[in-house]
């Protein structure tokens, strides 16, 4: 789960080594992909190109209250169009959701990093994955043609790891 029955990440599920992975990626990534509800709400957020993921435009278009974020709706465009829109034509996106944009992405994922905090549960919780409980995150990863890396330890105390899922030629 990415959040709890809500839909909001809730205290138990931020700790200060996922945090620091998580910004240090966003932070070396070219553009940040997300839906309405997904955004990181960190210091360096407003300097990060983005493209966010909404149904209320017919295509791609400038957010008005972003001068860094695009407004993409997939099904009026493709990706491609809204990382031209973004200026962006190269070099690395980092998804960071929701659960409807990673599905988007599945197919297209050279890695996808999966944090999990093994002592925390969030019954009725926001699934990672469309078929999560049905599944587990990582046979939905594995069904789509990535491969689990070495898991790296980011909260020993509170089991918080996070393990490269990457696609092998």
């Amino acid at each position: 789960m990415l959040a709890d029955a809500s839909g909001v990440m809730p205290e138990a599920l931020k700790f200060e080594g996922d945090k620091r992975f998580f910004t240090a990626a966003l932070d070396s990534a070219d553009l940040i992909v997300h839906g309405r509800h997904s955004h990181e709400g960190q210091p360096n957020s407003p300097r990060r190109k983005r493209v966010a993921v909404t149904r209320t435009i017919a295509g791609v278009a400038d957010d008005p209250l972003n001068p860094n974020a695009t407004l993409w709706n997939p099904a009026g465009a493709p990706f491609e169009a809204a990382c031209n829109h973004a200026g962006v034509h190269a070099g690395t996106v980092a998804v960071i959701g929701g659960p409807s944009v990673f599905d988007m992405f599945m197919d297209r994922f050279d890695t996808f990093w999966l944090s999990q905090a093994s002592k925390v549960r969030l019954p009725g919780g926001e699934a990672v994955f469309s078929g999560v409980p049905g599944q587990t995150p990582q046979q939905i990863l594995a069904q789509h043609g990535l491969k689990p890396g070495n898991a790296q330890v980011l909260d020993e105390a509170n089991g918080v790891t996070v393990t490269p899922w990457q696609r092998k030629p």
